[in-house]
């Protein structure tokens, strides 16, 4: 058994619970989390905790709520931690609190570095038609993503998956990937390799990055929409209105038609690419909730534009 550390772990959303679940039932003391602040969800915009929140205060562990880590450096150095370990918080560590835990800290990423460096590696990775993707354990160093690595999990990506699926599955198996090198760590069997190849960067998405761009193969239309989804969100303009595309599929033995260009063929929706068209599977209109494309189709008027931009 390995001795048990301190731990500080430093999340925020959804993706990072499994590694917090995973760090409790393991042999170490949480002492503290640290997540971002409560913001202001849904309609109605009541302030709500971060899942990473919601499931310490549950388990009983102190939470500290800040957006930046500088504010309350002191406040965590003073914990006497043995390790920080930090998964999707969305906040740099930077000196002197990088340093402040014994062994420093780690991160759990959702990329095989050096590839994907930054705040969403597994949107970026699907927009580009990476076939693969997974998971990295590394220790924390002042420039983004460039520490040494202990453990890499590499998982292929199918071609109907979605950005939020892969970071759903990665979540769950890097909780356990993360679990290990902790276990490493207190035992001291922890090995880190430098990183080595080219790095690309993954900056976080606005929400113009959810634009189709109909112009494109059909393959990269498809990776484009499916690594923007759930987040932002993939969309589209048809007569100056905004059309959220949350669901495709391919179409199959259809024929080709123009960029952007809608048609329903054998009651599916069709859109034009640069090359074959796509099926859109799950719509939802400006104003509207989300429905079938189908349905959408039938509802419209038999004069309204049918060509997306």
């Amino acid at each position: 058994m390995p001795v048990p550390l301190r731990l500080i772990f430093a999340g925020s959303p959804a993706a990072a619970v499994p590694s917090l679940e995973a760090l409790i039932a393991g042999p170490h003391d949480v002492v503290a989390v640290v997540t971002r602040e409560d913001s202001p969800q849904g309609r109605k915009r009541v302030l709500t905790p971060t899942p990473v929140a919601e499931l310490a205060e549950r388990e009983g562990i102190p939470v500290i709520r800040a957006n930046r880590l500088g504010p309350v450096t002191e406040q965590l150095t003073a914990l006497d931690a043995d390790l920080g370990v930090i998964v999707a918080y969305g906040g740099l560590i930077r000196e002197p609190l990088l340093h402040a835990p014994r062994h420093g800290w780690i991160n759990l990423h959702f990329s095989l570095l050096p590839k994907w460096r930054g705040a969403a590696p597994v949107q970026r990775a699907i927009m580009a038609a990476d076939t693969t993707t997974g998971t990295a354990v590394f220790q924390l160093v002042e420039e983004l993503d460039a520490g040494p690595v202990f453990a890499v999990d590499e998982v292929p990506i199918t071609p109907l998956q979605t950005a939020g699926n892969v970071l759903e599955a990665l979540a769950l198996s890097g909780a356990r990937q993360l679990a290990t090198v902790v276990d490493d760590i207190a035992s001291g069997r922890a090995q880190a390799t430098e990183q080595s190849g080219e790095p690309s960067a993954a900056p976080k998405l606005r929400l113009e990055d959810g634009r189709i761009d109909w112009n494109r193969p059909a393959e990269l239309v498809s990776a484009h929409i499916r690594g923007v989804t759930p987040e932002p969100g993939a969309f589209t303009e048809i007569g100056g209105d905004r059309l959220k595309v949350l669901e495709i599929a391919p179409a199959r033995d259809a024929v080709r038609f123009a960029p952007g260009e809608l048609a329903s063929v054998d009651s599916a929706v069709l859109a034009g690419t640069a090359t074959d068209p796509i099926e859109l599977v799950r719509i939802q209109p400006a104003g509207k909730k989300p429905m079938r494309a189908a349905d959408w189709w039938r509802g419209r008027p038999v004069d309204a534009e049918a060509v997306a931009s």
